[in-house]
């Protein structure tokens, strides 16, 4: 049987949030791989380096840990694809002005009160009048991946932001994002990409009912 190849896929960073990113890390309506970016553990702490929320150190120190841990490293994947999933669902509801079902927002509280026992207040630091949040848990917990996403997640639903919540019109796309225009107007993740496409497909439609017409 011949195995299928992984063509890992760069990461995008168009939905204005953390948490929105963070679903928009595969294509909607679509199971082929090439459409996937996490395959693994280590993608995880590739995607939250790139994110700027894993120093460099600390990301090489989990991917130690997850060698070293496999079931463990393979429990916490699970957990980040579930907690996608749980992503796409909340805010693609309230995108299109749907409330999110109850089960989704308890999810969401269970995944909070957890990230919050792994939380502190960090003191101000010379010159800032403002504490700061940080992590407590230990720097070696393979889960550390997870908290800054569940944390974006309880931010933005509490954000005056949240109204501010779309997704992509286009076809096995799904990807959402904050849209910032004025007159709420945003209706792709790229326009270069999805918007694009959409064009092309109109105009291919067009042509084949003019073409129709003169038959």
């Amino acid at each position: 049987m011949e195995e299928t190849k992984i063509i890992k896929r760069p990461f995008k960073w168009v939905g204005g949030w953390l948490c929105l990113d963070f679903a928009n890390s595969k294509n909607w309506g679509t199971d082929e791989l090439i459409y996937e970016r996490f395959f693994s553990y280590e993608d995880l702490v590739l995607w939250n380096q790139a994110a700027n929320r894993l120093p460099t150190p600390a990301g090489e120190q989990l991917m130690l840990e997850a060698r070293q841990q496999p079931a463990e490293a393979e429990r916490v994947f699970e957990q980040a694809i579930a907690l996608r999933k749980l992503i796409q669902r909340l805010f693609g509801a309230i995108a299109h002005g749907v409330p999110p079902q109850a089960r989704d927002l308890a999810e969401v509280n269970e995944a909070v009160a957890l990230v919050l026992a792994q939380s502190k207040i960090n003191p101000a630091k010379a010159g800032r009048e403002k504490f700061q949040w940080g992590w407590a848990g230990p720097e070696q917990s393979l889960e550390r991946v997870l908290w800054p996403i569940v944390w974006s997640v309880a931010e933005l639903l509490l954000s005056d932001k949240l109204s501010r919540v779309g997704q992509c019109a286009a076809e096995n796309c799904g990807w959402l994002f904050l849209d910032t225009t004025r007159n709420h107007s945003r209706r792709w993740c790229e326009m270069e990409h999805c918007g694009n496409r959409a064009k092309a497909k109109r105009h291919y439609r067009r042509h084949r009912a003019s073409d129709n017409l003169e038959l």
